[in-house]
C-alpha cells in the first residue's frame, strides 16, 4: 500500500516533538508529517524564520509543521505548549523527547551551573513534558512516548559526565514510566543514537571526526533520517507491543549495551 493510501486510512494522529526546530527532531518531525500527522515542534533559540514548516514539493494536502516557542525547562511554557497543541489539533498521541544541551567540562573543572543546566534541559524537560502529556493518553487508553537519549549512556564519553548522566537517567525513567503505563496501552521507548551528523558534530574538525568514526564497527558517522525511521517505527502500529525498549542507532558503537 503505498503512503497516500495509507494516510487516507490511517488518522492523521497529534505529535509533539520537542528540540523539532532542527537536527533528529526537525528530521523526525518531517517523517511524521509526510505520514499525515499534526505536527507540532518546540524551538527557543532558533529563529522561526529558520525553521522549514511546509510540506515537501508535490505533498501540499499534507499538515504544515507547527513551531512554538518553548523554554522546556520551563514548567508555564511546557503547559502553554500543550495548551496551544490540545486547542488546535487535540490531544497529544506521540511525544517525542528530543530537545537537549550539551556543555562539556572535565568534572574537576565543571562549574555547578554547567551541571544543572544540562540536568534540568535534557532529564528534567522529560518529567515535565511527559506529565503533562500523560493524562490524556491515560484517558485515551492508548499513546507512544519516546526518548531520545545517546549511546554515550552506555559508554561513557569524558568531559561528559553532565550529559552522560542526564542520558543514562533517561533510560531509568523511560523503563520505570514503561512499567506505570503499560496496562492503558501506552508505550514508553528509549531510542540511543551513536555519531549523528547533527550540529553537535559540526564543531568538529575532518581529523577528529575520522578519529571517532573510526571507533564505530561501522566506520560512519549515522544520518537524521536513519535516526528518525526508527523514531517513526516506535510510534506506529506494528510496534505496539515495544515498550520499554532501548534502542541502539549507532552503527555498533554500543553493541546493544
Amino acid at each position: 500500500m503505498d503512503t497516500e493510501k495509507e494516510n487516507a486510512i490511517r488518522k492523521p494522529r497529534t505529535v509533539i516533538v520537542t528540540g523539532g526546530s532542527r537536527g533528529i527532531g526537525l528530521t523526525a518531525a518531517k517523517q511524521f508529517q509526510l505520514l499525515g500527522d499534526k505536527v507540532v515542534i518546540t524551538y527557543h533559540s532558533t529563529e522561526p524564520s529558520q525553521i522549514d514548516t511546509t510540506p515537501p514539493n508535490g505533498m501540499e494536502g499534507l499538515y504544515d509543521l507547527k513551531a512554538l516557542r518553548c523554554d522546556i525547562t520551563s514548567t508555564q511554557d511546557i503547559e502553554n505548549l500543550f495548551n496551544q497543541t490540545e486547542a488546535e489539533f487535540g490531544t497529544c498521541d506521540v511525544l517525542v523527547l528530543a530537545a537537549g544541551i550539551n556543555d562539556d567540562s572535565l568534572l574537576i573543572r565543571m562549574s555547578e551551573e554547567k551541571w544543572s543546566n544540562v540536568i534540568d534541559a535534557n532529564l528534567t524537560s522529560c518529567y515535565k513534558a511527559t506529565k503533562r502529556a500523560l493524562p490524556a493518553m491515560l484517558k485515551k487508553r492508548s499513546g507512544r512516548i519516546i526518548l531520545i537519549s545517546s549511546a554515550v549512556a552506555m559508554t561513557g564519553n569524558p568531559g561528559q559526565t553532565n550529559y552522560a548522566a542526564t542520558k543514562a537517567a533517561m533510560i531509568g525513567f523511560g523503563r520505570s514510566l514503561a512499567r506505570e503505563v503499560a496496562s492503558r496501552s501506552i508505550t514508553v521507548n528509549i531510542i540511543t543514537p551513536g555519531l549523528v551528523d547533527t550540529d553537535m558534530l559540526s564543531a568538529l574538525t575532518k581529523e577528529q571526526l575520522e578519529v571517532l568514526s573510526s571507533k564505530v564497527p561501522m566506520s560512519r558517522v549515522g544520518t537524521k533520517e536513519e535516526i528518525a525511521a526508527a523514531i517513526c517505527f516506535l510510534a506506529s502500529d506494528e510496534a505496539s507491543y515495544i515498550t520499554g525498549s532501548v534502542l541502539a542507532v549507532d552503527g555498533g558503537l554500543g553493541m546493544g549495551h
